[in-house]
């Protein structure tokens, strides 16, 4: 537990593998029109999957709670609550500035998936407090090989652009970032509660880029011409 509350002991468990993943950047850029529609379509995928496995661990915390706090409906409520609160905030986004770009996007799914490594990262933390390491190990690894695949998803909006290093390092230390504070609670403060609402409202927010990326994946197809149920988008659609 120690080892892994150092400084370079957090990066590797939060920012690190995204980074990773990120840095597949400069390939994914050389796939053409067709590849980066793939490539969309593989991130939505991917978030799909992250979005049932975030609602399932929540309920899996959210069964251990007191009966007041009624765990199951708790969850659904705050998720939707998140749903519709940034849905609404992102449409008072558009009639003030004109449509959203790509590196918006990418910064939100950033921000949705680094909600979701909180509620992950008060796992490792808790385990490893409660002397299971073993547990903790395991989710130390499975969390690492997960994050290298979402890094690959936040690329894949910016495909089309050319945004600035800084902003790589702003959407790694967002998305990875909130694992090494849950981490760090998770270690010294664990709740139940606070674990379910984290991992609630991270789904919330990565509904609401599922139904962000998929309109700009549409939006794309209608600018090419080319069929939505082409054979790059349902490959690119079901997650690895």
């Amino acid at each position: 537990m120690a080892l892994l509350l150092r400084p370079h002991g957090v990066l590797r468990v939060g920012v690190v593998p995204v980074a990773l993943g990120l840095l597949w950047y400069p390939f994914l850029r050389r796939l053409g029109t067709a590849g980066v529609n793939a490539i969309l379509a593989l991130t939505v995928g991917l978030l799909i999957f992250l979005v049932v496995d975030t609602l399932l661990e929540a309920g899996e915390v959210a069964v251990e709670l007191p009966g007041a706090f009624s765990g199951i409906p708790l969850v659904i409520l705050v998720a939707l609550l998140t749903l519709l609160g940034l849905l609404g905030a992102e449409r008072l986004f558009r009639r003030g500035s004109g449509e959203a770009s790509r590196l918006s996007t990418s910064y939100r799914i950033s921000l949705g998936i680094g909600l979701h490594n909180l509620g992950e990262g008060l796992a490792i933390g808790a385990a490893f407090a409660l002397g299971e390491a073993a547990l903790g190990a395991f989710l130390v690894v499975r969390f690492t090989l997960h994050n290298i695949t979402e890094g690959v998803g936040i690329a894949a909006p910016i495909l089309k652009e050319k945004p600035k290093l800084a902003h790589f390092a702003g959407l790694a230390l967002l998305a990875g970032g909130p694992a090494i504070v849950g981490t760090w609670i998770g270690g010294f403060a664990y709740s139940n509660l606070a674990a379910t609402v984290f991992l609630a409202v991270g789904a919330g927010a990565i509904l609401q880029v599922i139904y962000e990326v998929t309109r700009m994946l549409l939006k794309d197809f209608a600018w090419a011409k080319t069929a939505v149920l082409s054979a790059p988008s349902l490959g690119g659609s079901r997650p690895a």
